[in-house]
């Protein structure tokens, strides 16, 4: 059984209304704020979009001595990590339904037979043989909450819908609001007679380049296009909460559909697109089955085993990060990992989050997240005292955050404790 298991949960709203909610609820963005928190509750992920590559040059994992805190997200870089063989990783989330995916990848690669029905499942999640599998040899070392998730049917649909490990039958990277997101884009891309899934028979970036430009760039200019994607719930699906959403309505004067443009274009065009698996998710909403360059490390046969060997060694929690580490002795975890969580939030739940990091971190901790824009919130949100004892390593976070394939963010950041 997990280790998680034994602990009491409490509803993911308990802490996203304090990271989220600043504005009275008979406002619009007010009630902006409560639609984020309701959707964001759902299942939003049905992948990570942070590039682990990335992530890891810049944290500089010590095998068997680092502990990694991160957010779990739809826990491929729980696993990802694992390949760096830290001492321990925490993994925590307020979403639940992606803690329960989580677990799910982590019992799976303890348990199915070899890494390829092990590929099976999470790399291709579209076989009737998964659901099979997930019977035989992985749900009676799930925890009660984990397996009851699993094998109930989503709230909306009733009788109709069938239990959610189905998922895997159907192919599991349709479901989720960002899969529901990509279908729709790929429905409206046939209006403009765009086909992106042609990028992935391309030979070169100079090809991808040519092709975005001909074919892909204009289906940004699409009236029905631009007009759906000032909608904050397209901003919702991508992780970007209201107030960020807005602010990024502002820095676009309107048109943040050209942020999109841009953010597509990096995704599609800076990186050879054989093994650019975000891009891959993209276009198809699947991964390279067939030469498997365009896959996860967590799902490459060369790291099979070591992550099996490793996946004990994570602990998995629905809490946020800061009651987490209330819970952690001094010293106890050097390494972090934020995604883009600090968006959400205002000065003083950041100026909490980061007293306890101060506590906890010895020197030389490295800290890792992503913005929506290029800045950091910690510039202006935290108070000076605390700041000071934090480096930020902004040349080097620049230069990896042109690596990261995902390029689904506007900033990258590194900070290192030194006092």
């Amino acid at each position: 059984m997990s280790r998680a298991a034994t602990y009491a949960e409490p509803a993911p709203k308990t802490f996203l209304k304090p990271a989220v909610h600043q504005n009275k609820l008979l406002s619009r963005k007010g009630l902006n704020e409560r639609l984020f928190t309701a959707w964001f509750g759902g299942f939003v992920y049905n992948q990570i979009w942070e590039d682990p590559r990335v992530d890891l040059a810049a944290l500089r994992v010590d095998k068997d001595q680092s502990r990694i805190l991160q957010i779990s997200s739809g826990g491929c870089n729980v696993l990802n990590y694992l390949v760096a063989q830290p001492r321990g990783i925490v993994a925590v989330d307020l979403n639940r339904h992606h803690m329960f995916l989580t677990r799910l990848k982590l019992a799976a690669v303890q348990q199915l037979p070899d890494h390829e029905s092990f590929f099976q499942f999470f790399g291709c999640g579209d076989t009737k043989a998964n659901v099979v599998a997930y019977h035989k040899h992985i749900k009676q070392h799930l925890d009660d909450a984990t397996r009851n998730y699993w094998e109930r049917r989503p709230k909306l649909g009733g009788p109709f819908r069938k239990p959610r490990i189905e998922y895997f039958g159907r192919n599991f990277y349709n479901q989720s609001k960002l899969g529901l997101l990509l279908r729709v884009t790929h429905t409206l891309s046939k209006f403009t007679r765009m086909n992106p899934q042609k990028l992935l028979e391309l030979n070169s970036v100079e090809e991808q380049q040519a092709y975005f430009d001909k074919h892909i760039d204009p289906f940004f200019n699409s009236k029905l296009v631009r007009f759906i994607g000032r909608v904050p719930l397209v901003g919702f699906s991508l992780g970007i909460p209201p107030h960020q959403h807005e602010a990024m309505m502002r820095e676009q004067n309107g048109q943040v559909v050209d942020l999109y443009r841009e953010r597509a274009r990096k995704l599609l065009c800076d990186f050879p697109i054989r093994d650019n698996y975000f891009a891959w998710q993209a276009v198809s909403r699947r991964y390279d089955r067939d030469a498997r360059e365009g896959i996860p490390d967590y799902l490459k046969a060369e790291h099979f085993e070591t992550i099996r060997a490793m996946a004990p060694r994570v602990e998995t929690r629905v809490t946020s990060l800061t009651e987490k580490l209330k819970e952690e002795p001094d010293g106890a975890i050097d390494r972090f990992v934020f995604l883009d969580s600090q968006d959400w939030m205002p000065p003083e739940v950041l100026t909490e989050l980061w007293t306890e990091i101060a506590r906890v971190a010895p020197v030389g901790s490295r800290i890792v997240f992503r913005t929506a824009s290029s800045l950091s919130p910690l510039e202006t949100g935290l108070p000076p005292e605390l700041l000071k004892r934090f480096t930020a390593h902004r040349e080097e976070a620049d230069d990896l955050f042109t690596q990261d394939r995902s390029a689904i963010y506007g900033g990258f950041h590194i900070y290192e404790k030194t006092s």
